[in-house]
């Protein structure tokens, strides 16, 4: 099928991005072919009339968990015994593998034409995305992890990622997941909020670092890059000094972090929108104890002071909403850029860029998408509003093109109590939320929005 866009605002994704009128982007199946002015002859084409909306890349959420769907909870779940359970016969396993396929169309008709999954179920990330990739399933692009490699009592361990207890159990579970055809490697370098036991204490190191060193050397001898979790300036460190390519969270950084970063190369995928919840909600809501509610604001704060330090020192940083977390959806990544800019400070065009263009890049894909040029993949979202202007234009998707296919008014089940705490103008007012998008006050840790 060949699509002409017109009557609309291009934004092409590129540093500088600005609106650009009186253009008409032409498709061919999934290639975009040229980019020609309005009045050219377009016989031949279905002509899709933009009606002065703008047409922006697809977004690239860079750091998702397919197995999730961000509900919040009451109290911690076993997850462990819940992933066994799962697995455990053939028809749990087909339940869960449609569960995931379904949370990957939720991505796409929210506008996030790419994925990147660092952390699932078993195979279900490369399955899932050969069937996408054949037609046997909508959804988005994905660059698949599987499942993460952990340690015993470390963060995910037993259920989106396995439990190494040696260094030899770690590189056999990186030979599995290259058979399995894998795009990239996840390691649970520290543990998490909810690991900590104590305050002060988010993101102890769990893995060994003679672990990492030999695991990262291998999976780069293979052609793997190497994604971490990580969240402490410890954990940080051991990371970058053996062999990571991306840090996944972050945390405070000082000088020989940042020298770290730049001489390993790495880059950094800022992550706020998990651990806002635990540092900025009333525990009435977010069901957080003292200790994680403690813990949540300063891998918040480190989070936040990490993607601040990262951009001074010209270091690359992608985004990704570490989706499945409580109160983190499959639609929501939108957030995650509004986050960016309100927090770190960015301007929303360089929001834009860095989950289009900047991610395309950095994800090792900037060649087959995430800006709007001849020869690259269609991956296309419509949007009434301009984001530039106001980046909350993103959560209303008019359209969405990926893998050839153009689909219309795409539809998107949102739960109510997450869109009543995280989105005070449609759920009104409450003194116990703190206002994290976009109403004006004063929170608890002194952060004014």
């Amino acid at each position: 099928m060949k699509y002409a866009f017109c009557g609309g605002k291009l934004l092409d994704g590129t540093r500088e991005m600005q609106p650009r009128e009186g253009l008409v982007l032409r498709t061919d199946g999934d290639r975009i072919t040229d980019i020609v002015p309005e009045g050219t002859d377009l016989t031949g084409y279905e002509v899709v009339d933009l009606k002065g909306g703008y047409l922006m890349p697809g977004l690239i959420n860079m750091h998702v968990h397919l197995a999730g769907s961000g509900k919040p909870q009451k109290k911690q779940r076993d997850n462990e015994k819940l992933v066994k359970t799962i697995l455990s016969t053939g028809l749990t396993r087909k339940v869960a593998y449609g569960m995931v396929a379904g949370f990957a169309k939720d991505e796409l008709f929210s506008g996030v034409t790419t994925i990147r999954t660092v952390g699932g179920l078993a195979d279900f990330d490369t399955r899932l995305r050969d069937d996408i990739r054949a037609g046997r399933r909508v959804g988005p692009r994905i660059l698949a992890a599987n499942e993460g490699i952990s340690v015993p009592g470390g963060h995910m361990a037993g259920s989106v990622a396995v439990a190494a207890h040696t260094i030899d159990e770690a590189l056999a579970q990186l030979e599995k997941g290259r058979q399995q055809g894998v795009d990239l490697v996840k390691l649970m370098i520290t543990g998490g909020v909810l690991d900590a036991k104590e305050k002060g204490v988010p993101g102890e190191l769990k893995m060994p670092p003679e672990m990492v060193k030999v695991v990262c050397e291998r999976a780069h001898e293979m052609g793997y890059t190497v994604a971490a979790h990580v969240e402490s300036p410890e954990g940080v460190r051991v990371a970058l000094e053996n062999g990571v390519d991306s840090i996944e969270h972050g945390a405070k950084p000082d000088a020989d972090i940042l020298r770290l970063f730049r001489e390993r190369g790495a880059f950094l995928c800022t992550t706020i929108s998990p651990a806002l919840p635990y540092a900025l909600f009333d525990r009435s809501v977010s069901n957080a104890s003292e200790v994680e509610q403690y813990n949540g604001n300063v891998v918040f704060e480190g989070i936040i002071d990490c993607a601040k330090a990262a951009l001074e020192q010209d270091i690359p940083v992608v985004l990704g909403n570490d989706v499945g977390c409580p109160w983190i959806t499959q639609y929501d990544f939108w957030r995650e850029l509004y986050y960016f800019h309100k927090y770190v400070g960015v301007s929303n065009a360089f929001a834009l860029y860095t989950a289009t263009g900047r991610s395309a890049q950095l994800a090792g894909i900037g060649q087959e998408t995430g800006t709007l040029e001849p020869g690259k993949a269609a991956d296309l979202i419509v949007t009434a509003a301009d984001p530039l202007a106001d980046l909350r234009a993103l959560r209303h998707v008019e359209l969405v093109m990926s893998h050839g296919q153009l689909h219309r008014a795409p539809q998107v089940k949102h739960r109510k109590n997450v869109e009543a705490e995280l989105s005070p103008s449609r759920g009104g007012h409450s003194p116990r939320r703190r206002w994290p998008c976009g109403r004006s006050g004063r929170c608890r840790c002194g952060r004014t929005w």
